[in-house]
């Protein structure tokens, strides 16, 4: 079967590669010059399956409402704008913040999380891929005593669904992770995940990319994806800068652009774009720096050890799909790691980066298939793409393949409770010509609400402003 995937950031990459180890032949379509260029450049680093979970808590309303308001080096940032698409996913969220929903959807994203960490393995394992890999775990850092009293109950649903983790005093941290003996931060105590990995998703990415290659997936880059076209319930073909690609099935694995490429087919994702930032920073004295990830809770702030880099990634910025590089932000991850970490780091060289990730309300992604019976879906992974990526890759081939399911899908397929529900018109009732692509057929008025908000975005449906030069200044080292 003839199939193609629309992306080529890790989702997209790993799904390709599941894809031709089952037999089939996969065209990868993106608009940058080499894979794993937008949201999985520069993330975090951390894999971390253990500390899978979703933003939707018990208490967060009161915390973002605190942060927004009165703190400084916030870890959320919402800029208030006329877009109803951001009030909607604000108030979704808003009613998954109750308990029974959180162990819910934290359930669900374990799962696949735990799914993603047994294939990542594996897939290592047979191509001995290597992404400034390391399996040293997870410290989630409190910083005062309430919020590490507040840790108990998490440690409770930690324990109800089997994920091995460890309390720990401000001793017990330091031991973990010695870098923090100069800390000078207070530090209440922790939580160690010892199962969570670390890698630099781009590299691994690109290595992926290289072997899927060899399989014989056919990569097409500095491709503009304009649409899909529809006719008869199935889609025919995507619609693109270099022209129709025909083929038997369709993947969506374009991140938070999966809900305007969907959108003229009826199908209104309920994803938004949420963005985040990382610095990128050499190692000045590796007994000083993080071995593994430290996840600083007071800020959101992941602190990752990769190679002799150090990448400093969080905060949530709901702005739309703009892109701009905040100072605010900036501080934000400055004041994190040099709190914490400041001997064994040189912030003189510090490289800024920023990318959307696709969140749902609830937290857990949106998997399979479409009211089009070709038409598959793999996106909404949030700030967790790279943890879930290698399961969430093999999942929906097995589903595209006509395999039974490795997991259960429960909770992470379209159309499902807890605020994922979806307005999705029946392809039988909109019948499109093959000829007329459903992205010409939209009204005028929503073409140029999308080309401006593509004008504003560094996404993948235009080609890019940024030259391969500038882009090499970019890119950590």
């Amino acid at each position: 079967m003839k199939i193609v995937i629309c992306g080529a950031g890790v989702i997209g990459v790993t799904t390709a590669y599941y894809l031709a180890t089952m037999g089939h032949e996969i065209v990868v379509v993106d608009r940058r010059s080499r894979a794993g260029m937008e949201t999985s450049f520069a993330n975090a680093g951390q894999i971390s399956w253990g500390y899978a979970g979703p933003w939707a808590a018990p208490g967060m309303p009161r915390k973002a409402l605190f942060w927004w308001l009165f703190e400084r080096h916030t870890p959320l940032v919402i800029r208030p704008r006329i877009d109803p698409a951001l009030w909607t996913w604000l108030v979704r969220m808003l009613r998954n913040c109750t308990s029974s929903a959180y162990i819910r959807n934290k359930e669900r994203m374990v799962r696949l999380a735990a799914f993603s960490a047994e294939c990542l393995r594996e897939l290592r394992a047979e191509t001995g891929i290597r992404y400034d890999d390391a399996a040293k775990g997870t410290l989630q850092l409190f910083r005062d005593r309430k919020a590490l009293d507040e840790a108990a109950t998490e440690s409770r649903i930690l324990s109800d669904l089997g994920i091995p983790h460890v309390f720990l005093n401000r001793t017990g941290c330091v031991e973990i992770e010695p870098g923090l003996s100069r800390a000078p931060a207070t530090i209440a105590g922790g939580l160690h995940f010892p199962g969570d990995e670390t890698g630099d998703c781009h590299l691994f990415t690109e290595a992926l990319a290289q072997r899927a290659m060899r399989r014989g997936v056919e990569f097409r880059f500095d491709t503009t994806i304009f649409g899909l076209v529809a006719n008869r319930g199935r889609i025919v073909s995507v619609r693109t800068s270099r022209g129709p690609i025909a083929a038997d099935a369709f993947v969506v694995a374009l991140g938070s652009h999966s809900r305007e490429l969907l959108r003229p087919l009826g199908i209104n994702l309920p994803i938004y774009p949420v963005k985040g930032y990382s610095v990128t920073l050499p190692l000045a004295n590796p007994d000083f720096a993080p071995r593994s990830t430290v996840m600083d809770e007071a800020h959101k702030v992941a602190i990752t050890r990769l190679g002799n880099r150090i990448r400093v990634g969080g905060i949530a910025e709901l702005a739309g799909y703009n892109l701009d590089r905040r100072a605010g932000p900036r501080e934000t991850l400055v004041h994190a790691v040099s709190t914490l970490f400041s001997a064994g780091i040189d912030m003189t060289r510090a490289r800024f980066w920023t990318g959307l990730r696709a969140m749902t309300p609830n937290g857990p992604p949106l998997l399979g298939r479409t009211a089009y019976a070709n038409l598959f879906l793999n996106t909404g992974h949030g700030t967790l793409g790279w943890t879930m990526a290698c399961g969430s890759g093999r999942l929906l081939a097995e589903i595209i393949s006509g395999h039974e399911p490795s997991i259960d899908l429960e909770g992470l397929t379209l159309g499902e409770p807890d605020g994922r529900k979806t307005r999705s018109v029946s392809p039988a009732s909109r019948p499109v010509v093959a000829s007329t692509s459903v992205w010409r057929s939209y009204s005028n008025r929503r073409m140029a609400k999308y080309a401006n908000a593509m004008r504003r975005t560094s996404g993948r449906f235009r080609p890019t402003d940024t030259s391969e030069a500038t882009l090499k200044k970019e890119e950590p080292q």
